[in-house]
């Protein structure tokens, strides 16, 4: 076991030699991860991106009122505990645990458009997107996560020294007009430039599913198909009229070749994406939601619950309190190892969100040739 809980991102354990990142499927066995932090976490200014990627169910005015800054030092502590348990459950699985340099979220900053203060770094899995031996830094549509990769620069460069690409997409100006409303008032995403996060994103091997949606618009599926092309043989498959709001890993997981986990409150056999249509399905049991406030404005719906983190196609690590979701896993052969965050859903991230794989083992197989 390679302990590394206080290594800060970059930093590799001297028995580990430098590796450049690898990760083609959801649910390759894990071998490297990174796992965030809730220092310094905050609720940044009040604006048209904010509105749309942590409150998109209220009215303007209600999301105005939100109040904005730190979160509440109780709730910091408590992730930060649940995070550390985390870091050692998977250590004791064997893999090497990355967690995010400090940043000053706090701190202000600008482009000739608009100003903002940053989010977190709990959630590393928004912002990367890792496509084989591939770092895309994608093009968030909210003004406060401008610079949130920043925590990630130094074990970004270690994969970089040690061979992987190691790209940016187009900066969004993210001005304006980038944002709507629709006809009931709520927020949406525009097209007038590329705009989207990882984690609206699922990689299946040469096939990766991107959900159209508040946090990720059709010209970032334009710009990330082209990509996709330049970096190899990769089929991007849209996912539209599926989830409105932002992304996709409380809606769909991919749990092993063959079987998937669905939200029956958003999936139905008509716009579950093509490909996935012949998999084996797990309609996700409802959500068993936790005992403690989650505050005013949870930045997450119930189903936070029901966003895993796949070990190996054998292994999940699952919310502990999802007890129906845990047996039906059990029930299609997937052991099941339970963990508690106890303020995912006020944060806006569960198990899956709060980690980014960097390193798992496989290549880019394809699963629907």
């Amino acid at each position: 076991m390679t302990t590394v809980e206080n290594t800060p991102a970059g930093a590799t354990p001297r028995t580990a030699p430098p590796r450049a990142a690898s990760s083609h499927a959801e649910f390759s066995p894990l071998v490297e991860v990174v796992v965030g932090t809730a220092v310094g976490a905050r609720l940044p200014v009040s604006d048209p991106s904010s509105w749309l990627n942590l409150h998109p169910e209220l009215t303007a005015p209600e999301a105005a009122q939100v109040p904005t800054g730190p979160f509440d030092r109780r709730v910091v502590e408590e992730t930060e505990e649940d995070l550390a348990c985390l870091v050692r459950l998977l250590e004791g699985l064997g893999v090497t645990v990355h967690r995010p340099a400090a940043v000053d979220h706090g701190a202000a900053f600008a482009t000739p458009h608009w100003r903002s203060r940053g989010l977190y770094s709990y959630c590393p899995r928004d912002l990367t997107l890792v496509v084989g031996s591939t770092l895309i830094e994608v093009p968030s549509p909210m003004r406060a996560r401008y610079f949130e990769t920043s925590a990630l620069r130094p074990l970004f460069q270690r994969y970089l020294t040690a061979g992987s690409a190691w790209l940016g997409a187009p900066k969004p100006e993210l001005r304006a007009d980038l944002y709507g409303v629709d006809d009931t008032g709520r927020p949406v995403l525009r097209n007038t430039e590329p705009a989207f996060e990882a984690a609206n994103v699922l990689r299946c091997g040469r096939d990766l599913f991107y959900q159209v949606s508040g946090s990720g618009n059709e010209m970032g599926f334009t710009w990330l198909t082209h990509t996709l092309a330049a970096l190899g043989d990769y089929r991007l498959h849209p996912v539209r009229d599926l989830y409105p709001h932002t992304h996709i890993d409380s809606t769909l997981s991919l749990i092993r070749p063959g079987l998937l986990l669905a939200n029956p409150a958003r999936v139905t056999e008509d716009n579950l994406p093509a490909p996935l249509r012949s998999w084996d399905r797990i309609w996700c049991p409802p959500m068993n939601e936790p005992q403690s406030p989650t505050g005013a404005h949870p930045l997450s719906s119930p189903w936070i619950g029901m966003n895993l983190l796949m070990v190996d196609p054998h292994l999940a690590i699952v919310d502990a309190a999802q007890h129906e979701l845990i047996a039906a896993l059990e029930h299609h052969g997937v052991q099941v190892a339970g963990h508690t965050l106890r303020h995912a859903r006020l944060l806006g991230g569960g198990l899956h969100c709060v980690t980014l794989d960097t390193v798992r083992t496989g290549t880019a197989t394809d699963y629907f040739g």
